[in-house]
């Protein structure tokens, strides 16, 4: 999907009855539009009759109107997990239906380049079964803990007592209506067992309030690691009060890192992490511009340099500045087909290890997922980094 397109925001608790936001009719319309195409392409090629013209028209008409329960739920009630099922069933639907878009308009492409190539109603009757499929698999891949990635960076220069040294990096678990505290606790059980130096954690955390979530971010304070671990705002963050989830996260023990750097001493050598606040940041706050060369304001020479930058665009400014490695996430690796492919018309890079001249980019596919419950081609990652000399 696109890399983390913002969400319309929704008050968390807000009353049953409350007025529905004014973009609410347009995005029913443009679904309905949507749900259309597809009801017109597909119901007639499969000859189904009335019952069967029925029963798709019944069906498309719920994916309509379940679809912006996923961003809309808590306008409908102020009970808070009710508000996350109707959220949760949303963004299912979300996921179905996208692959089901997408589906359709590739029969159709087939249809015209390949005239007599594909059965008519062999592949109308194909696209539904393989969006339920994909949608299927899909869900078992997100709500499955995230597997563990090795990736090894060779570094110029680095001090030979920290050839190993090792960042477990979390990224995008967007902690909301479908990822609660089970999720984070098994996430925090795994990130246990690497033995890590240090854990870093680049962004979008949370998709909602601190009084909402607070219970189920709590499990982050269990993270172990030798010498700690560190977070930086995501472009989320800032849509959920970025000001309060600062404070939060500081108050349960992580380190926040707003522009600003520390020195990691390791067995007589040492290392400078840095983190910088959301590529758009500035957008939402002023006074939180995202600036890479303030975040090394003081920092010593001649050490290797580590920029935790929650969107993979920073890298520009990273580079720069004169960091060795920025460890990124923001784009889910698209989280399913075919968004992974429309990735790099926002962020430079989608996902893995790339080069930006003397810096080194690693893009994480996210730990958990946002919106609809789905990553298909795309797994999640808990991702091991260890340095290494060049």
């Amino acid at each position: 999907m696109p890399a983390n397109p913002r969400p319309v925001p929704t008050p968390p608790s807000a009353p049953a009855g409350a007025r529905m936001p004014r973009p609410l009719p347009r995005i029913v319309a443009v679904l309905a539009l949507l749900h259309a195409y597809i009801g017109w392409r597909l119901l007639p090629a499969l000859a189904l009759g009335v019952p069967g013209w029925s029963v798709g028209v019944i069906l498309l008409t719920l994916s309509t109107l379940l679809m912006p329960l996923s961003l809309f739920a808590g306008m409908l009630t102020h009970r808070r997990t009710l508000a996350d099922r109707l959220s949760g069933i949303g963004a299912l639907a979300m996921g179905l239906f996208s692959s089901l878009l997408v589906l359709t308009l590739l029969r159709d492409l087939a249809l015209a380049v390949l005239p007599g190539w594909f059965g008519v109603a062999v592949s109308a009757a194909a696209v539904p079964l393989l969006a339920l499929l994909v949608t299927l698999i899909g869900l078992v891949n997100a709500r499955r803990i995230a597997r563990v990635l090795d990736i090894d960076v060779a570094i110029d220069g680095l001090a030979p007592a920290l050839d190993g040294f090792t960042i477990v990096q979390l990224s995008d678990i967007h902690v909301g209506a479908t990822i609660k505290s089970a999720y984070v606790a098994a996430i925090v059980g795994r990130v246990n067992t690497l033995d890590a130096d240090l854990v870093a954690i680049t962004g979008d955390v949370v998709d909602g309030g601190v009084p909402q979530l607070r219970a189920h971010t709590a499990p982050l304070a269990g993270l172990r690691s030798r010498h700690g671990s560190f977070l930086v705002t995501g472009n989320h963050e800032y849509y959920s009060g970025a000001d309060a989830w600062v404070a939060e996260f500081t108050r349960i023990g992580l380190r926040v890192l707003m522009n600003e750097h520390v020195v990691i001493e390791h067995d007589g050598a040492a290392l400078v992490l840095a983190g910088v606040t959301d590529f758009s940041a500035g957008h939402h706050d002023p006074a939180h511009r995202s600036d890479p060369q303030r975040a090394l304001v003081g920092a010593p020479a001649g050490l290797t340099r580590v920029l935790l930058a929650h969107q993979p665009r920073s890298a520009e400014a990273a580079e720069a500045a004169g960091f060795d490695l920025q460890l990124s996430g923001h784009t889910h690796g698209g989280q399913f087909w075919p968004w992974n492919l429309f990735v790099r018309l926002q962020q430079p890079y989608t996902a893995g290890l790339h080069r930006l001249r003397r810096l080194w980019v690693y893009t994480s596919r996210g730990t958990g997922y946002w919106g609809p419950p789905k990553r298909f081609g795309a797994p999640a990652e808990i991702t091991r980094i260890r340095l290494r000399p060049a």
